[in-house]
């Protein structure tokens, strides 16, 4: 029996006095770094608004004959929406028209008799107090033909009040009022809200400090503007969509507000098929310069250390692991801008850096070996 045990001790490859030969290096993943011109952005928080907004408010009063469109829908400027009844108006302009005529008639017979009166002064068969009441008569004639001109043309614009009409194109809003409802200039009425959407406004908020970082960045060289008509600006909808349509940057606010510190920035997008609304909660990504010599790293590849700086495993030119730290300068998709702290042409591990220690020797795989790699994460 002691025999048999010797010999099965023996006879185990893992054991002391066998094995299968020298342990094998580990197999990790890595991906060369190579610096390039790296597009830096900021993501900010905002609220949509429509670029115009128009309320339709009554300017006369009077009873709501027909609303002539529908709620919600597209209408066109100078488009009539509602109808206020126009008797009360229509008489009102007959009238102003006949005082007018009347006026227009004394001028008439006034400027005749100072015609006639210039001729018999000249002879003296009029006094000159005649004459120049005759002449007082033809300036007040005139003065009540210019009132009631006045008059006429204010009765029109009364008369086409009645017709409501959309003072911007745009998409109306649900109607306030129906058929049958009175309506007061006095009180200004609001009977509808039309707003245009296409193109609409998106209002972010940015705060002060991060402005004054990239203003001493731009001012240093650190960070090249692309130009405000360059900026790109893109939308994550509320639902985490991307939005399809890129947008413009308008201008930045020049006041700080100080409940929150930040300043708006505003965008503008093109809305043709209507889906942005409104009031709605969005996240931009604004495009605000180019950093001229960064590398962008997998974010697999990045840890943070006790203290919290962020550092990554590299293998060096004899296949040995080193670590180094990083000093970094945001996201771009999936991966890290790193600003400092690696070299170009270095190999950073993305895969299998869980089993290996700086100054362990190791096997590297190309990262682009899919299969392989998504086996050592």
């Amino acid at each position: 029996m002691a025999a048999a045990v010797l010999l099965g001790a023996c006879g185990n490859g893992g054991g002391q006095w066998g094995g299968n030969g020298p342990q094998q290096p580990p197999q990790v993943t890595a991906t060369t770094m190579h610096r390039e011109a790296v597009p830096v952005g900021i993501e900010l928080p905002g609220r949509t608004s429509a670029q115009l907004v128009a309320q339709v408010r009554a300017r006369v009063d009077g009873i709501v004959l027909r609303q002539e469109f529908k709620d919600g829908s597209e209408v066109k400027a100078g488009q009539r929406l509602y109808k206020i009844d126009p008797a009360a108006y229509i008489a009102s302009l007959n009238s102003a028209e006949a005082t007018l005529q009347k006026a227009q008639a004394n001028l008439a017979s006034t400027t005749a008799t100072v015609e006639r009166y210039k001729i018999l002064i000249a002879r003296n068969a009029v006094s000159r107090q005649d004459y120049d009441n005759a002449v007082a008569a033809e300036g007040q004639a005139a003065a009540d033909v210019a009132s009631g001109k006045a008059a006429v043309e204010a009765a029109r614009i009364n008369l086409g009040y009645t017709d409501v009409v959309s003072p911007i194109s745009g998409r109306a809003g649900i109607s306030q009022v129906t058929a049958g409802a009175y309506v007061q200039a006095s009180q200004a009425t609001l009977m509808n809200t039309v707003q245009s959407i296409d193109p609409i406004k998106v209002d972010l908020t940015q705060s002060s400090v991060e402005g004054l970082r990239l203003r001493r960045e731009y001012a240093s060289g650190k960070l090249k503007s692309v130009g405000p008509d360059k900026a790109k600006v893109t939308l994550v909808l509320e639902d985490g969509s991307a939005y399809p349509h890129a947008g413009s940057l308008q201008f930045t606010d020049i006041t700080v507000d100080p409940s929150t510190g930040s300043v708006t920035v505003r965008a503008l997008f093109p809305n043709p098929d209507r889906v942005l609304l409104p009031g709605m909660f969005v996240h931009a990504r604004i495009e605000e310069g180019v950093l001229e010599s960064a590398f962008l790293v997998p974010q697999v590849a990045v840890t943070h250390d006790p203290q919290g700086n962020a550092t990554a495993l590299v293998v060096g030119p004899d296949n040995k692991v080193a670590q180094r730290k990083l000093r970094l300068g945001g996201t771009r998709g999936d991966k890290w801008i790193v600003e400092t702290g690696l070299e170009d042409g270095e190999r950073v591990i993305v895969g299998g850096a869980q089993r290996v220690q700086p100054g362990a020797l190791v096997q590297v795989l190309p990262a682009e070996n899919k299969t392989v790699a998504s086996n050592l994460q």
